[in-house]
C-alpha cells in the first residue's frame, strides 16, 4: 500500500508499480479546461487519482487492459475520496473507443508501454506493461487526435528515443507540441525522460527542465514543490 496525502494506492496484481514517471505526469498534466479526463493504461490508478485531487470538477475515465490491474485500480478508486468522479473500464483504449466513438476529452494522459521492438522482459504481465507492440503508438496517437476536444491536451511521459518517434507521429495527425518537459536525475545529466503535451494549437511550444535530485538521495526543491501536495515525505 502506497499512501499519499489524500488517498492510498494498493499495488496488488499490477506489473508496473508506482514510479517517478507516473507521479510526475499526474502532478504536471494540465489543460485550459479539465472537466473531462481520460487516463489510458491506468495501472494502479495513481495518475487518475492525482488528477481527481487536482481537478475537483472533473469526471475521469480510466482504461486498463490487464484484468488484475483493472480490478486493483477500481478498488483504489472506490476507496478514494473521489470515487463518485472516477470510472474504470477494464479494456484497451481501442475497444473503449469502439464502444464510445463520440467521447471527447479536455485532457488525455498516458504513461504508456515504451520499449519499441526491444528484447521482451520475462513474464506476460511485464511485457504487456512495458513493451509496445508493432503499431501501438500509431494507433494511440491516432485515437488521441480523434478524441481530444478542440482545445484539449494529451500528456505523455516517454523515454527520449520513444518521444522522438511520438513527436513525428503526432505531427502526422496535426497534433503540435504545446510543451516539452525534460526530466533529469541530476542537473548535469542528460535527460532520461520527456513529458510531452500535444494539442491542436500551432503556437510556439514551451520547453522546460525538471531535475529530480540535488545530490544522491536528496530531492531538489523543484521536485519537492511539484509533488508536495501528494507525497507524504514532503
Amino acid at each position: 500500500m502506497f499512501r499519499f496525502k489524500q488517498f492510498s494506492v494498493d499495488q496488488t496484481g499490477c506489473a508496473m508499480k508506482i514510479n517517478t514517471d507516473g507521479v510526475l505526469l499526474g502532478a504536471l498534466a494540465d489543460a485550459d479546461k479539465s472537466l473531462s479526463i481520460l487516463d489510458i493504461g491506468t495501472g494502479t490508478g495513481v495518475i487518475a487519482l492525482m488528477l481527481a485531487q487536482r481537478f475537483v470538477d472533473a469526471r475521469i475515465d480510466a482504461v486498463e487492459i490487464d484484468e488484475s490491474a483493472a480490478i486493483t485500480a477500481e478498488s483504489n478508486f472506490k476507496s478514494s475520496p473521489f470515487a463518485d468522479r472516477l470510472t474504470l473500464f477494464a479494456t484497451g483504449f481501442e475497444d473503449f473507443f469502439a464502444v464510445h466513438p463520440d467521447k471527447k476529452y479536455d485532457l488525455i494522459v498516458s504513461n504508456p508501454p515504451f520499449y519499441i521492438n526491444s528484447l521482451q522482459s520475462p513474464g506476460v504481465k511485464k511485457n504487456l506493461a512495458k513493451h509496445a507492440g508493432d503499431g501501438f503508438f500509431e494507433r494511440l496517437i491516432s485515437a488521441v487526435a480523434e478524441h481530444l476536444t478542440e482545445n484539449g491536451i494529451c500528456w505523455l511521459v516517454l523515454p527520449i528515443d520513444t518521444a522522438g518517434v511520438v513527436k513525428a507521429l503526432a505531427a502526422q495527425q496535426q497534433l503540435h507540441l504545446q510543451k516539452v518537459i525534460s526530466i533529469h536525475s541530476f542537473e548535469n545529466d542528460e535527460a532520461h525522460r520527456e513529458i510531452l503535451a500535444l494539442g491542436f494549437d500551432k503556437g510556439k511550444s514551451e520547453v522546460e527542465q525538471l531535475v529530480i535530485y540535488d545530490s544522491p538521495k536528496v530531492y531538489s526543491r523543484q521536485y519537492q514543490k511539484v509533488l508536495e501536495n501528494f507525497l507524504t515525505i514532503f
